[in-house]
C-alpha cells in the first residue's frame, strides 16, 4: 500500500512566479543560440545541431543556475554520451538492445564523472537511429556544446539579475 501511495506524489503544488520579462529574455537567448548554430551548419555544410541541443536550451537560457546547466554539465555530458554510443554502435553493433545498453552506460559515465546533462541522454538514441560517423563526435556535439555554452556565457550575463556559470567545475 506504502509503494502505491507514493504515486499521488508529495503534495506540494508548484509555485514559480512568472516574470515576463525573463521568459522573454530566456526565450531571445535560445533563439539566439539556435539561429547562430543553425546559420554556421548552413554557410559551412558542417552539422552543428542535434535534436538534444533543443533541450540543451531550455535548462541553459531557462535555468541556468541548475547543475544540470553548468559548462562541465553540458559539454561533458554531450561529449560522454555520443562517445559512448559510436563505441557501443561501432563496437558492438547496430542491435536494438545494443542502444538502451549505450543509453544505460552513457547514465553511468555521466553520474559517475559528474557531468550529468539530461539532454545528453537522448544522444545515443540519435547517434544510433542516424548511424552515425565518429565525426559526429565533434561535429554536431562537442562543437555545438561548446557554441551553446558560449552563447548562454555573453548572452546570460547580459542581464542585470543573472549570471552564468554559477561554476565551471
Amino acid at each position: 500500500m506504502n509503494y502505491l501511495f507514493k504515486f499521488s506524489g508529495e503534495g506540494s503544488s508548484i509555485k514559480n512566479k512568472i516574470d515576463l520579462f525573463d521568459v522573454l529574455f530566456s526565450s531571445l537567448g535560445a533563439l539566439i543560440a539556435m539561429l547562430v548554430l543553425s546559420y554556421l551548419t548552413k554557410s559551412y555544410s558542417s552539422l552543428l545541431v542535434m535534436g538534444s541541443f533543443g533541450a540543451s536550451c531550455v535548462l541553459l537560457f531557462a535555468y541556468e543556475k541548475s547543475p544540470f546547466s553548468q559548462p562541465r554539465n553540458v559539454i561533458g555530458g554531450h561529449f560522454i554520451s555520443t562517445l559512448t554510443a559510436l563505441v557501443f554502435l561501432h563496437f558492438i553493433g547496430d542491435m536494438w538492445w545494443v542502444m538502451a545498453l549505450a543509453l544505460s552506460t552513457a547514465i553511468f559515465l555521466m553520474l559517475l564523472t559528474r557531468t550529468v546533462h539530461p539532454p545528453a541522454g537522448s544522444n545515443p538514441i540519435i547517434v544510433f537511429l542516424l548511424s552515425s560517423s565518429w565525426d559526429y563526435l565533434f561535429f554536431p556535439s562537442l562543437f555545438g556544446s561548446i557554441l551553446l555554452v558560449l552563447a548562454a556565457l555573453f548572452y546570460i550575463n547580459l542581464h542585470k539579475k543573472k549570471s552564468y556559470p554559477v561554476s565551471w567545475y
